[in-house]
């Protein structure tokens, strides 16, 4: 049906009909609470600011406050690439080519990997506790986490006076800050102590409000320091160097601050006394008021972006754990809401753990209290570390994306090392894993030896340019780095005998073995990286003979086979075993997060189909929130929404925490991004305009969310957009347009070719039901 548009003050409307109004009860506001203090750590309640991280216990007589700060690791500045590793090389791939499994797996192991095989460990740095004498006979207890406003509040009642406490993160001001107030004057009597668990760590008392927590992780390595300030109104402070007193006040405000040698991977000289001392001294006048302000316009400014109403259910009136608890009788349908609290969390995740100038957010976040934590807290780059960046463009936390960027760059420089040492070639390669000391080589066991964590990694540039249209990010940080790895490929890729296409070796398809050629996983990233390669030179105008010989490249490269299944094949040979229920998606990676895969190439679309249905359910949490967006991309959102309701399930803690095994955070974000992903895509182009973006709406709305509402969503191509449904049918799409380029609004069997200029919004709304 055709549309006719005016223009409105700088907003083109398209009219079908009256416009109508959202009809679904508002969803709640994004908290989580409880009735009680946490009882464990993966019970309580984070709050961060990119650098550190805090979880909060909220027991009123001994409070508890577990903070890191996200530079503080074991190890020093060392290259883990393994001298003379090449030398091997042609070995490993003649035994992996003689099908000698033993062999290559024994040369690997001695010769190929990292030096040492482990890397090192994310730490936790310290804990605060307040103690409040005879507080344990508390009553009317009330322990949340609001995400609009980013604070950790508890209250309760003792005596006759209500207790506050709230502590937030802030990033303006790089501390964690603690109010503590009552409503009766004088009624705070609390004892504050400072301990780390690193033995090395020792208190001392700065001036008379102030105790610092120093140490060192180990005799060459980083060296540490937090200050907490105390400032009590009204009553007595008795300050020692190992504790501070305070009796009878009105209030008391902490400021807390942290700070580790760490300068950057080379170089951990940095003094962080120093910089604790700067830290503080910048906030000397700030009052609560103000420091509260500035944190929550700073917050806001992020997490307000994007809303998410599904509808509410009584459900939504009850604690938090026992929302979760009752998924288990009656489904999360029965919880529409707790589906938008969890993609909020997500959202308010990312701020807390990753912004510029911070570390970027590890397998746990900013938040760890061991000190080995699974995995080493490290950035696993076969899946974790991408999936908890999956969110950034599409959820509006562009920003967030940059301490991803900022790792890249390091590890460019690392990773040129270890492409010379372990295959004697030009550009760059990272493998399965990195760490604080941005290494690059193959660790851990023969399932490091993967060789294109780098190319997923640039996709993440690459996608980056395509939401905001960044030409200067395009030109100056995104296309030298994708060149390089481009470069390195170019290099390393070699031809199978028995097929003549271009393959890597010697390869391993995460996470299942053995050592082989050419995975599946392999081809469509070299494949997506030689294709943003080709395009951005063409964009830029620049190297226009390098884009040539990828070109060329690109054209011998393995493609994506069927096998005699119909299946998706995950290696070059068809040794597929059906209903191979896996936790890990690599061969599907062209379907999600890559956009090769779609209904424009239907054999292989099917083919997919096939595989992702042998995989059936997740297992860990990351692998039920990879599914999510790996069933929208097929159209199927009631499968989407099974998996994230198992996620909810079976694979998230009270505290909503997603858990691998032990918690691991990537299942958060992955399942915000998935969510994202069943209401709007935007990977696909017209097949017969390959200029013109298709924007996907609702392209996978589960019958369980028949009503509800979603702003703020990005798109690729520089939109943004709103759309409101009711009863299954599209009433409402705003388009927000940056750039300026055409889209194609495509909703069922309704389309709409929209030219937009820059800047401009574009509102269709009226009866669209009547065309589904």
């Amino acid at each position: 049906m055709p549309f006719s548009f005016r223009s409105l003050a700088g907003v083109f409307v398209f009219a079908l009909a009256a416009a109508s109004s959202l009809a679904t009860s508002s969803t709640p506001p994004p908290v989580l609470w409880y009735e009680q203090p946490a009882a464990k750590w993966t019970e309580a309640l984070p709050v961060g600011n990119g650098r550190m991280g805090a979880m909060i216990f909220g027991s009123p007589a001994e409070e508890r406050i577990q903070y890191n700060e996200d530079t503080l690791w074991t190890g020093k500045p060392h290259d883990y690439a393994r001298p003379g590793a090449v030398q091997h090389l042609p070995a490993i791939r003649k035994a992996i080519a003689d099908g000698d499994s033993k062999r290559a797996n024994d040369l690997v192991r001695a010769h190929f990997i990292g030096d040492p095989v482990r890397q090192k460990a994310y730490q936790p740095f310290g804990d605060l506790r307040l103690s409040f004498p005879g507080h344990q006979l508390a009553t009317s207890y009330r322990r949340e986490l609001d995400l609009d406003a980013a604070v950790a509040r508890t209250t309760y009642r003792f005596e006759e006076t209500t207790y506050t406490r709230e502590v937030f993160a802030s990033y303006p001001a790089q501390a964690i800050v603690i109010r503590l107030t009552a409503d009766k004057p004088g009624a705070l009597n609390v004892i504050l102590r400072s301990e780390s668990p690193h033995k090395s760590a020792a208190n001392r008392l700065v001036g008379t409000d102030t105790l610092a927590l120093s140490g060192q992780i180990a005799a060459d390595g980083l060296r540490f320091e937090s200050r907490v300030r105390l400032i009590a109104t009204g009553g007595t402070t008795e300050p020692s160097e190992n504790k501070i007193v305070v009796k009878n006040a009105d209030s008391v405000l902490l400021v807390l601050v942290a700070a580790t040698s760490f300068k950057n991977y080379e170089d951990i000289s940095a003094n962080p006394a120093e910089r604790c001392a700067a830290y503080l001294a910048r906030l000397e006048n700030e009052s609560f008021a103000s420091l509260l302000g500035a944190h929550q316009a700073d917050h806001r400014n992020l997490f307000n972006r994007v809303s998410l109403n599904l509808g509410s259910t009584d459900a939504a009136a009850l604690p938090t754990d026992q929302r979760q608890k009752r998924l288990k009788e009656n489904g999360l349908i029965s919880d529409p809401a707790l589906a938008s609290l969890h993609f909020q969390y997500g959202r308010y995740l990312l701020i807390a753990s990753s912004r510029p100038g911070s570390q970027p957010a590890n397998l746990q976040g900013v938040w760890n209290e061991e000190m080995n934590p699974p995995w080493e807290g490290k950035f696993t780059t076969n899946i974790n570390f991408e999936m908890n960046y999956w969110p950034a463009e599409i959820t509006n936390l562009s920003e967030c994306h940059q301490p991803m960027f900022d790792l890249i760059d390091d590890v460019v420089v690392s990773g040129r090392r270890t492409a010379r040492t372990n295959y004697g070639v030009g550009g760059w390669v990272l493998h399965h894993n990195t760490d604080l000391w941005r290494a690059t080589a193959p660790v851990n066991n023969i399932d490091g030896m993967w060789s294109t964590g780098g190319a997923w990694l640039c996709h993440h540039l690459w996608e980056h340019y395509l939401f905001t249209g960044d030409r200067e990010f395009l030109a100056k940080r995104a296309y030298p780095v994708m060149r390089e790895s481009a470069q390195f490929f170019a290099e390393f890729l070699v031809k199978d005998p028995k097929t003549g296409w271009l393959v890597t070796s010697p390869s391993h398809s995460p996470e299942q073995g053995p050592l082989t050629i050419g995975p599946t996983m392999d081809q469509q990233l070299i494949r997506a990286l030689f294709r943003s390669v080709i395009e951005s030179a063409a964009i830029l105008k620049t190297d226009t003979e390098f884009a040539g010989k990828i070109a060329d490249l690109y054209a011998q490269l393995a493609p994506n086979q069927i096998g005699k299944h119909g299946q998706l094949q995950e290696w070059l040979d068809d040794v597929d075993v059906p209903d191979n229920n896996h936790r890990h998606m690599s061969p599907l990676w062209a379907l999600y997060p890559g956009t090769d895969i779609t209904p424009a190439t239907p054999a292989v679309y099917d083919a997919a189909k096939k595989l992702l249905a042998w995989r059936g359910q997740g297992s860990t949490g990351w692998s039920f929130a990879w599914r999510i967006p790996l069933w929208a991309r097929v159209g199927d959102g009631d499968y989407a929404f099974s998996q994230l309701a198992g996620l909810l399930q079976k694979r998230t803690l009270p505290n909503l925490f997603d858990l691998c095994g032990p918690f691991q955070i990537d299942g958060n974000f992955g399942a915000t991004a998935g969510v994202a992903e069943m209401l709007l895509q935007s990977h696909a182009f017209s097949p017969s305009d390959k200029a013109l973006r298709i924007l996907d709406l609702l392209p996978a709305l589960p019958k369980a969310w028949p009503t509800g509402s979603i702003t703020g969503l990005r798109a690729r191509g520089g939109f943004e957009i709103d759309l409101e449904w009711q009863d299954g049918a599209l009433t409402r799409v705003i388009v927000r347009s940056t750039l300026g380029q055409p889209c194609r609004l495509r909703f069922g069997r309704f389309t709409e070719d929209i030219a937009t200029l820059a800047g401009q919004t574009y509102i269709l709304d009226g009866q669209l039901k009547r065309l589904r």
